[in-house]
């Protein structure tokens, strides 16, 4: 491209492209636009208008050209912000808006990912059927919005699908079958998700708050499968609000007739969770309900607790009540000037002062310790290096410890009671589940 021009395009200097093309005739028509992208694609980005407005009454064609990365002059302006720009190519061809760009994307898609809410507004009141436009993913411009957190974008998308009554486009699906509000899900962007939810959900040709994306996932499975800490109980709150369900139960309940929202329909929904719901009952609040809580969750809360008492318990087995003794001391019964046990140093006070109280404590302190290892190990049941983690790393540091802080007199019991004791847990645990499987299969028998 001749310098010359390319200086006219990065100001907008019309006239001086008009005294090129007086000068050259054929300036706007070399081959090397073809590949570098053409006059009218820098002015768009720049936003000259008054430029972009010669360049098309003397070349049209450069409209509809894209440059070698696949962007054309209305890509440019539309991803840059440039209104006017947009506005001047839309009145010269409204089915600009439709031209794809790099993964087939539209420049409404480029405005919708830059967040530029005017451009979007603009072309949806100018040429809406560029709304239902899909790109390589078949993402809408809605999906793109919402996967780059652009909620502006999404609230003026959102209140023109039901200002002119489209509102199939809130659910239409991408290549892996999502909604816009399974991808605001998995994002945790509450303020879309209860804008998508805010009006008309499962209503008749509303949003499908209950729609399966191609892995047999509703966007409140998504939700449940998938914990977060981003404010997940609050969202949570919202789909019940909304008749959200999760695929298994949608299996088995009956199929619903549409119904507005807050409408009987969605009090059945929501049944199963009515106790969860009254705040004099915290007790019954808080527990663990099946369906609610999910397997992810409930086993990263139960890895913490077991995580707190073993290593809760393995301070106390190394640092025992009463510290540990500093010295050696060994009476001098001969002469008759000292008295008292003889003990060395590290060994426990309390051991060598309370023998039944350290036995007890020793007791008591290996048995919580062994029930939270025992945890740990069903709990990271396949994970690499476990049985390291679990039993040879702290367990042998633990007895180890614990062996060597005890009195000479109570070496054998403490010895004993950490060898024996894991065995003890685990066969336990196996006796009491077999003990529950053959009473549960006993009261399913007719």
């Amino acid at each position: 491209m001749d310098r010359r021009l390319i200086a006219a395009a990065l100001t907008g200097d019309v006239q001086n492209l008009q005294q090129l093309f007086v000068e050259n005739p054929l300036i706007l028509h070399t081959p090397a636009f073809a590949s570098a992208g053409n006059p009218l694609h820098v002015a768009s980005a720049y936003g000259h208008i008054d430029f972009v407005k010669e360049i098309i009454r003397l070349k049209p064609d450069f409209a509809k050209e894209v440059n070698q990365d696949g962007f054309s002059p209305m890509h440019m302006a539309s991803a840059n912000g440039q209104i006017d720009v947009v506005r001047g190519l839309m009145k010269f061809d409204q089915k600009l808006c439709h031209l794809q760009g790099p993964e087939r994307k539209t420049p409404l898609h480029f405005a919708a990912i830059k967040g530029r809410v005017d451009v979007v507004s603009e072309m949806l009141s100018a040429y809406g059927e560029c709304a239902e436009d899909v790109s390589v993913q078949r993402e809408t411009v809605l999906h793109l919005a919402v996967k780059n957190n652009q909620f502006e974008v999404v609230r003026a998308l959102v209140d023109w699908i039901r200002d002119v009554k489209k509102e199939n486009i809130l659910n239409m699906k991408d290549k892996q079958g999502n909604t816009a509000l399974h991808l605001a899900t998995w994002k945790r962007e509450c303020q879309a998700i209860e804008l998508l939810l805010s009006h008309g959900a499962n209503a008749s040709g509303g949003l499908e708050v209950n729609a399966t994306n191609h892995s047999g996932l509703t966007a409140l499975d998504v939700l449940l499968s998938f914990p977060s800490e981003a404010g997940d109980r609050e969202i949570e709150e919202i789909f019940w609000s909304a008749g959200a369900m999760r695929m298994r139960d949608l299996t088995l309940s009956p199929i619903r007739s549409p119904e507005p929202y807050g409408q009987t329909s969605v009090d059945n929904c929501i049944s199963t969770e009515a106790n969860l719901r009254q705040p004099n009952d915290l007790m019954e609040y808080f527990k663990f309900k099946n369906g609610r809580d999910s397997p992810g969750e409930t086993r990263s809360a139960l890895l913490v607790v077991a995580v707190l008492v073993a290593t809760t318990t393995f301070q106390f087995g190394v640092n025992p009540p009463g510290g540990v003794w500093q010295e050696y001391y060994k009476p001098d019964r001969k002469n008759g000037t000292t008295s008292g046990k003889a003990y060395s140093a590290g060994q426990s006070i309390l051991g060598s002062t309370d023998p039944v109280g350290f036995g007890i404590f020793i007791f008591f302190n290996s048995v919580g310790f062994s029930l939270s290892i025992e945890m740990i190990r069903i709990l990271t049941t396949n994970f690499p290096l476990q049985l390291e983690l679990c039993f040879f790393a702290m367990y042998v540091t633990y007895t180890n410890a614990v062996i060597t802080i005890a009195p000479d007199g109570m070496s054998l019991f403490v010895t004993l009671t950490v060898a024996i004791m894991p065995a003890v847990i685990a066969l336990a645990a196996y006796l009491l589940r077999q003990h529950r499987k053959r009473h549960t299969e006993h009261t399913m028998e007719p």
